[in-house]
Parts: structure tokens; C-alpha cells; sequence
């Protein structure tokens, strides 16, 4: 710590940090524990079902489906790295987190969150494979290439996420020990840094704009050849259904990045918002998209996520069934 350039050897270096609730009004985090435990259980209930019906079904081990389960296991990895210190906060009032467990919750969050990224864009390539030559899609996407797949999602999402603790580490904290949320994030946790953060920051925007930016760029690719594919159907109502296949993942990009842009111009030109706005969008960005995906897919009216809602469906009705027997 004291080879950074200018560091005073005198000063203290937090170890621990606080986390924050409802800003300014900590004795009304008891109104939103229970709305918040409630998604949470809802989340990984959602999640735990599409991953239980997609392992029974033989019907729907097909790729658009295991990219569905790779999602859902994202989902459920960031709702279990957040649960415990949101939950801490609302519920409990337990706002204090030590510096070392926030900096693994900060490198598990970004990891999970570069892995949804990266299973989105998958799920476009899916979706341009499915449209563009449905004869052979089975063919060229085989469960050995989805495998592989997931391994690359998962080893860019370490690789890039990797330098963070290291970077965190390095940093001197002697001003505010307060953070902005509930949860841990690396831009919260440098800008409390009393100086060295430039190095986070560089490596910080670096980050955003190859891999969440690239990935929004491929998106965007892959959905023009779509539509250019669409296109040259000659049947109205082959078009739409060919679209209407991609609806699905087309809210599930919505999901994921609409409330990570909306956080990041709520922090940049909100300032003077109410704080409430900034706590509701920050709960927003990191607990809504793993609620609403699985409920995206399973509600979406088309034939493919039908099988999904009509296997969950019968499932229950036979545990149910089952329960009554043996009451009888």
C-alpha cells in the first residue's frame, strides 16, 4: 500500500465497509425486506423450475434450451451473491461488510454479470442459426459446441473479472467508508479511494466498452442478418413466426441491459434525483432481470416456450395429483 506514489504511511485504511438501505430513512428498510424476500424466493424458484423441467423433458434438449439453462444458472449465481447482504441490510439493519467480503462480492456479481452478457449473445447466435438454416441447426450447434461455448463464456467472464480484487486491494480508504448500495460493485467501491483509482477506472471503461459494448454490437448484428433473413420468406405468416421465435431473448436483452443503462445515467446526470431513485434503480438493476427471465420464457406464447409453461404445468398437476393419493 505505501508504494503508491504520495501515500501517507499515517493514514488508517478502512477494512471495513457500510452498506446502505433506504438513504437518509434506515428505519424504513423493514418495508421493503419482505417485497425483497419475496422476489428472491420467487427468483429462485423461477430459476430452480426452468432448470428441473429443461433436465426431464427430452423434448427440450435442443440448444435454444440448454443456452436457457446456462441463463438461468447465471441468474441464480447473482442472486445468491446478493441475497445475503441485501437481505442483511433490510431485514436485519446488518450494514456492515468487511473489505475482503466485498471484494469477493464484487468479483462474483461482475462475473455473473459478464456471463449473462455473454450467454445473450450466444442466444442471438442461436436464434440467426435457427432462422437462417433450420434444416441444420441441430446439426451445427450439438451439445459439444454448446459446451464449448459455455467453457469460453465462462473463462472470458474469469479472465476479465480476475484483475478486480487485485485492483480493489491495492487502494487506500481513509475518507468515507459508505457505499452507495447494498451490494457490493467495483465503481462504488474505488471512487471511495483516496487517490490511485485511475488505474480501476482505465481498466473499468476498458472493460465496459470490450466486452458488454462488443457484445451489444454483435446483438445488433446478429438481429439485421435476422431480419434480412425474415425478409426474404415469401410467406406473411412465415415471417412472423420466424420472428416471433426471437421475441423471447429480444426482452431478455431488454431485462438485462435497460436497467444497467438506466443505473449508470441515474448516476451520472441524477445527482439530484431523490436518493429513493437511486436505491429503487440500483435494486432494480441487480435483482429484477434474474426474476423476470425465467417468467420471459415461460409465458411467452410462442410453440417453443409453450412446451416449457405446459411441462411445468404438468408437473405440478402430477405432484399434486401424488399428494392426494397419499392423503387419501
Amino acid at each position: 500500500m505505501s508504494s503508491i506514489p504520495g501515500y501517507n504511511d499515517s493514514l488508517v485504511s478502512h477494512q471495513t465497509f457500510v452498506l446502505i438501505g433506504i438513504p437518509g430513512m434506515q428505519e424504513k428498510n423493514s418495508w421493503v425486506a419482505f417485497p425483497l424476500f419475496v422476489l428472491y424466493a420467487l427468483t429462485l424458484l423461477g430459476n430452480i423450475t426452468i432448470l428441473y423441467v429443461i433436465k426431464i423433458d427430452q423434448s427440450l434438449h435442443e440448444p435454444m434450451y440448454f443456452f436457457l439453462c446456462l441463463l438461468a444458472c447465471s441468474d441464480l449465481g447473482l442472486c445468491i451473491s446478493t441475497m445475503p447482504t441485501m437481505l442483511g441490510v433490510y431485514w436485519f439493519d446488518s450494514r456492515e461488510i468487511s473489505l475482503n467480503g466485498c471484494i469477493s462480492q464484487m468479483f462474483f456479481i461482475h462475473i455473473f454479470q459478464e456471463m449473462d452478457s455473454g450467454i445473450l449473445v450466444s442466444m442471438a447466435y442461436d436464434r440467426f442459426l435457427a432462422i437462417r438454416d433450420p434444416l441444420r441447426y441441430r446439426i451445427r450447434l450439438p451439445n459439444s459446441v454448446i459446451a464449448k461455448i459455455a467453457i469460453a463464456i465462462f473463462c472470458r467472464s474469469l479472465l476479465v473479472c480476475f484483475p478486480f480484487p487485485f485492483l480493489i486491494k491495492r487502494l487506500p480508504f481513509c475518507r468515507s467508508n459508505v457505499l452507495s448500495h447494498s451490494y457490493c460493485l467495483h465503481p462504488d467501491i474505488m471512487k471511495l479511494a483516496c487517490f490511485g483509482a485511475k488505474v480501476n477506472i482505465l481498466y473499468g471503461l476498458v472493460i465496459v466498452m470490450s466486452t458488454l459494448g462488443l457484445d451489444v454490437v454483435i446483438i445488433l448484428i446478429s438481429y439485421i442478418l435476422i431480419l434480412k433473413t425474415v425478409l426474404s420468406i415469401a410467406s406473411h405468416q412465415e415471417r412472423l413466426k420466424a420472428l416471433n421465435t426471437c421475441v423471447s431473448h429480444i426482452c431478455a436483452i431488454l431485462i438485462f441491459y435497460v436497467p444497467m443503462i438506466g443505473l449508470s445515467v441515474v448516476h451520472r446526470f441524477g445527482k439530484q434525483l431523490s436518493p429513493i431513485v437511486h436505491m429503487l434503480m440500483a435494486n432494480i438493476y441487480i435483482a429484477v432481470p434474474p426474476l423476470l427471465n425465467p417468467v420471459v420464457y415461460s409465458v411467452k406464447t410462442h410453440v417453443k416456450t409453450q412446451q416449457i409453461r405446459q411441462r411445468i404445468y404438468k408437473t405440478l398437476r402430477f405432484k399434486k395429483t401424488g399428494a392426494d393419493i397419499f392423503i387419501k
